[in-house]
């Protein structure tokens, strides 16, 4: 794999940073989840191929373990709002003083500086501050956060990810460690280029919900079809737009133009009536194999068993028998191996760790005793 022998150290926190951590872990990377005292988890279950040591930061014997931790690891990934690490004596001057080769990054909402830096937000929070969601919605209606993928995950996790990778790559020529200030707001803006770009070109003229790529085109939308079922249109070319317009039953030159967009309320009500007429079984028929764009919109429960799915493995089963996506992108020769075991529990490997830091089974013990640390083993059930 192609991160194999990559150390990294992830503060427990919320959905970005344990994304970021599990795509570091699927492909290769040895990622350690430090959990806090008390803690339940990994609440957004995102904690494969990791494994979990319990240590309390706020004594400063525990921000002393964390620091000998991170002088023997590559990354450090830490999810706080500015200022906390600083507090507990854990800041980047600290740490990179210690170990100059250690990546340090940093993933929030509003980042390490400006005037929301220590201000609490999620997902549709930065998202508004970004600019993005104030293009999401219906026409007539507010604005709407898709779930809390663009900014928590795309703007953030992923992107953390992806600054991780070039500053390690960037050290393999200046042998040298930095600080990443990832971020959700600028993560998320980032993403939306294209829509800056575009709508200098025209694009995005209109009001939310009436342009081509928001909903407000009759070829690039969902239908509701005769069983309750939808089914997705993104025929955007004149071409395929043709392909679509013919499975459907209707005849072009019976329908306006295509870029009519005065037309366009009326041609969504054609084609509705249209898509009501069979059932997403029956429109899978008609539009599988073409070029017609047009494609079932596929439940969880049915998302796996797709052919096409189901031909690349694009989804995993681990050993609980619980059902997620495998990593991409697909490496044709160092290629992610994602792990099939359970989540780490809380302070799992807190002991394993250690020994492998450097620590030694009496140094292990008086931090246990002084509850700097916890190590919590799984209870085997006594009926087995």
């Amino acid at each position: 794999m192609s991160l194999r022998g990559v150390r990294v150290v992830e503060l427990a926190g919320l959905a970005p940073g344990p994304f970021c951590g599990m795509v570091l872990a699927d492909f290769g990377a040895q990622v350690v989840r430090v959990d806090r005292p008390g803690s339940q988890g990994d609440v957004s279950r995102l904690g494969r191929g990791k494994r979990s040591l319990v240590l309390d930061l706020k004594q400063p014997r525990g921000a002393a373990v964390l620091r000998r931790l991170c002088a023997g690891a590559d990354v450090l990934l830490e999810p706080f709002r500015h200022g906390v690490m600083e507090n507990l004596h854990l800041g980047p001057d600290i740490m990179l003083q210690e170990n100059p080769k250690l990546i340090y990054a940093r993933l929030t909402g509003f980042g390490q500086s400006g005037s929301y830096s220590k201000s609490a937000g999620h997902d549709i929070n930065y998202l508004a501050l970004s600019g993005v969601l104030s293009k999401i919605g219906r026409s007539g209606e507010n604005p709407y956060a898709p779930l809390n993928l663009l900014a928590d995950f795309g703007g953030g996790g992923l992107m953390c990810a992806l600054g991780i990778m070039m500053a390690l790559f960037e050290r393999t020529k200046s042998g040298k460690g930095q600080v990443i200030d990832a971020n959700m707001v600028e993560g998320a803006a980032y993403l939306s280029s294209f829509l800056w770009k575009t709508e200098q070109m025209g694009l995005w003229t209109q009001p939310r919900g009436q342009n081509l790529l928001d909903g407000g085109a009759p070829f690039y939308t969902t239908y509701k079809t005769a069983d309750g079922r939808y089914m997705a249109v993104g025929a955007i070319e004149p071409q395929f737009y043709q392909l679509m317009v013919k499975g459907l039953g209707l005849k072009s030159d019976e329908l306006p133009p295509q870029m009519s967009t005065t037309d366009w309320p009326e041609m969504k009500k054609k084609f509705a009536e249209a898509f009501a007429k069979k059932t997403k079984e029956e429109w899978c028929k008609i539009f599988d194999g073409t070029d017609a764009c047009v494609t079932p919109v596929l439940t969880f429960d049915e998302v796996t068993h797709h052919s096409h799915n189901k031909g690349r493995g694009s989804f995993i089963t681990n050993e609980e028998k619980h059902v997620s996506p495998g990593p991409a992108p697909l490496l044709s020769r160092t290629p992610a191996v994602p792990s099939v075991k359970r989540d780490p529990l809380v302070g799992e490997h807190t002991e394993e760790v250690l020994k492998e830091f450097g620590f030694n089974q009496e140094e292990i013990d008086q931090l246990k005793a002084d509850r700097i640390i916890e190590n919590k083993k799984m209870k085997l059930n006594s009926n087995l």
